[in-house]
């Protein structure tokens, strides 16, 4: 993944950024060990499957990391503040799932050099499992 050199100047409305990954129990894993979130519903396959999702389901916040990505190859170099994020949670997600986050840049506000985007995440059926929205700040 690089990151590529963008002004501020160079942007518009309509300008996106996705990134895709499938999720594994090693993410699990080492999500856990960051967060210490050790839910049993994300962590225990016995007391998953008796909730209403019957089998273990990925970190809401591991999922939403990925529109950190995205924001960040939208800022670009010289880089900015991820400034604001809004969340959410339209499904589960799980093991082996593959999802596809997308930064759209969808208002500028040359006075403060941020740019607004509509930020989604969805799985490999095309569902939406986050929706949200961001500010990005640009050097």
């Amino acid at each position: 993944m690089a990151h590529l050199a963008r002004e501020f100047s160079s942007f518009s409305v309509g300008d996106e950024v996705t990134f895709s990954k499938t999720i594994t129990e090693a993410d699990i894993a080492l999500f856990v060990g960051v967060s210490g979130d050790t839910y049993p519903l994300h962590v225990d396959a016995e007391y998953a499957k008796t909730t209403r999702f019957g089998r273990r389901v990925a970190h809401g916040m591991l999922s939403a990391s990925l529109l950190s990505t995205v924001n960040g190859l939208m800022l670009g170099t010289p880089g900015g503040l991820y400034v604001e994020q809004t969340l959410q949670f339209r499904r589960p997600v799980f093991i082996g799932d593959t999802l596809t986050a997308r930064s759209e840049v969808v208002a500028i506000d040359t006075g403060k050099r941020r740019l607004h985007c509509a930020t989604t995440i969805v799985n490999q059926h095309g569902k939406a499992v986050i929706d949200g929205a961001a500010v990005l700040q640009k050097d």
